[in-house]
């Protein structure tokens, strides 16, 4: 179960523009010039404005009318809503993808989350994060609802990466494997329960100087 990717210059540039934004490389409030993105990447205004307006969809940027397009800013109660969202939405995912989750699914989401466990840097472990969510959850076969979830992490990823300092170890995560193992006994209720207390989790900010990250 893979991440379909776009391959269009669109998607391109959003998923540049998004990775440097959550990694904090772009600040909050910077504006963002359509003309500046155009020619770095070699295209013309619209696959731009398109790539701002899916970015807006993600919470990412904001589109103010004479004022253009800037990084949003967030605040603790912006990021409990995520996690409200997040933990509803994917809970719902999860009871529809539950019945179709074989052994060898399974496998792999443990082979996932082991490789997050095992992560070198904060980057490659919400790789293997998205990936360990992603992989459980797409068996719904609701493509709408996961496009919601993906805007959703999108969102959380961008607030964990703005408490991280320079110090890197990998968390050991006891909710994922809690999780799968719920899941491997057919215990659906306790893994959506656990679900939801884990992703809500974002909610409560890491102190500053906290090395260590849970996985959401």
């Amino acid at each position: 179960m893979t991440e379909k990717t776009d391959t269009t210059v669109t998607g391109r540039i959003t998923r540049t523009l998004a990775d440097r934004i959550i990694a904090g490389d772009i600040a909050p409030g910077t504006k963002l010039r359509q003309d500046h993105f155009a020619e770095e990447f070699g295209a013309s205004h619209v696959p731009v404005r398109e790539a701002f307006r899916r970015l807006e969809a993600q919470g990412l940027v904001v589109s103010e009318p004479r004022r253009g397009v800037r990084v949003a800013s967030f605040d603790i109660a912006e990021v409990r809503e995520v996690a409200e969202m997040r933990a509803s939405l994917e809970v719902l995912a999860l009871r529809h993808a539950a019945p179709h989750l074989t052994s060898a699914i399974l496998d792999e989401a443990e082979d996932i989350n082991r490789a997050g466990e095992n992560a070198k840097d904060v980057r490659a472990w919400e790789d293997a994060n998205k990936a360990f969510h992603r992989i459980i959850l797409e068996p719904c076969n609701m493509p709408r609802l996961m496009a919601s979830i993906d805007d959703l992490h999108a969102a959380s990823a961008r607030f964990l990466f703005s408490g991280f300092r320079m110090e890197w170890e990998a968390p050991t995560d006891q909710d994922h494997r809690a999780i799968l193992r719920a899941l491997r006994e057919h215990q659906f209720d306790v893994a959506a329960a656990t679900l939801a207390r884990h992703v809500k989790w974002i909610g409560t900010k890491p102190g500053k100087n906290s090395r260590k990250l849970s996985a959401i």
